[in-house]
């Protein structure tokens, strides 16, 4: 992502090294390196005894393990959890529990057989996610760029990315049927017990979610909406900063404001589920990539979301696409969630599994005795999924808000 100007205060680590970043060891930022790299002064390089040479294996689970990340958690200091410390002495103070070499051994020959097997089982997974992706958005883009109608007679619609029309569509910027209200730009504060702010977060599925939303004061909600930016049930929630693109639906009378890096969409003559359904299409993505082409940050302002090129049937047609879209997509939906869940409950048994195995919970000597050799293949990063990327972007914007 960048290149230090200087390398000086670097540490050099080596294959077997316990490499730890010190204001994130309570969070996981830790672990014994394969190869031999160069470290930023924020992190720390441990080397193991003569002793405990071929322990690496082990050591690297155990610390990585939930019990020990308590332990990390408990001997950091600080005064907010992000910005947690561990200490040298705090570290090398730390009790490890230490079994013989070769019940080390064992257990790190049971915990890689385990891991590829749940590796695999979480990659056919997400496979499966991404199929049922791919023909989300084949429907999608079918429905929103040629309506229900097979036999309908289409028209060049003078954009590259969108293609053919049906003949009696129209297509237009957003601005000609469409409002576009941007958020105030204003730091307010969180309380525990108040009123919701969409932002990013809150725009991420279909339709608008307020169940892990931010709060804040009544006084600061009265700013907020001034000027006509009190949300409503059926206006479009719109993210024009870090997952640019994405949109819900207000399906709920609740109160709330909107919060940062989002804008307000409405029209009172369209159907607002069609033009998310549009907005979610592989034609829109093409359109947001063309503009956001050289730009280093993904991002765009007002002014370009009431440029967009939208195709606009008649009303009742954009009801019958928007209909036909909510009951065709209900089983793919129900699908890639089932799939998600399954995900999460095959990484919580991995955590499990390795908590009790590197604590001795289970004894694991005999089933590796017996486990059948398999090729030590470099895994992909099957699961650095999407969703983990964009949460952890959005993670990076919270504290501009409080």
């Amino acid at each position: 992502m960048f290149q230090a100007e200087s390398y000086a205060g670097h540490k050099l680590c080596w294959p077997g090294d316990l490499v730890i970043n010190s204001l994130w060891a309570w969070g996981g930022g830790l672990g014994v390196t394969r190869m031999h790299g160069i470290v930023s002064t924020a992190y720390g390089v441990y080397r193991l005894r003569p002793e405990f040479a071929g322990y690496s294996g082990y050591f690297h689970e155990l610390v990585r393990s939930q019990p020990f990340q308590w332990e990390l958690q408990v001997r950091s200091k600080g005064t907010w959890i992000s910005r947690l410390q561990l200490t040298d002495e705090a570290f090398l103070t730390t009790p490890f529990p230490v079994p013989p070499r070769e019940d080390c051994e064992a257990i790190v020959r049971f915990l890689d057989c385990a891991d590829r097997r749940i590796r695999r089982a979480i990659r056919a997974k997400q496979t499966l996610i991404a199929v049922l992706n791919e023909q989300t958005q084949a429907v999608i883009h079918r429905a929103v760029t040629r309506g229900l109608d097979p036999n309908v007679r289409l028209k060049p619609s003078g954009v590259d990315w969108l293609g053919n029309v049906p003949e009696h569509w129209e297509v237009l910027p957003l601005r000609r049927r469409w409002t576009v209200t941007d958020c105030k730009h204003l730091t307010v504060p969180f309380v525990e017990d108040g009123i919701p702010l969409a932002s990013v977060r809150e725009v991420q599925s279909f339709d608008l979610s307020l169940a892990t939303a931010k709060r804040t004061t009544t006084e600061w909600y009265e700013l907020l909406i001034e000027g006509g930016r009190q949300p409503r049930r059926g206006d479009l929630i719109y993210c024009r900063n870090v997952s640019v693109g994405a949109a819900a639906v207000v399906t709920t009378d609740e109160r709330f404001a909107m919060g940062q890096d989002v804008c307000l969409i409405r029209s009172r003559g369209h159907n607002q589920r069609y033009l998310n359904y549009f907005l979610h299409s592989p034609a829109m993505e093409r359109q947001l990539a063309s503009l956001l082409v050289g730009s280093t940050f993904d991002r765009i302002n007002v002014a370009d979301i009431k440029s967009l090129i939208v195709a606009v049937p008649p009303h009742s047609e954009q009801t019958a696409i928007a209909d036909h879209l909510d009951r065709e997509l209900q089983r793919n939906s129900a699908a890639v969630d089932s799939a998600r869940r399954q995900i999460a409950l095959l990484r919580e048994y991995r955590a499990r599994i390795i908590a009790d195995v590197v604590t001795g919970k289970f004894d694991v000597r005999g089933a590796a005795a017996h486990l059948p050799d398999e090729a030590d293949a470099p895994e992909a990063l099957d699961e650095i999924v999407l969703e983990d990327a964009v949460d952890a972007e959005i993670e990076t914007l919270e504290p501009a808000e409080a």
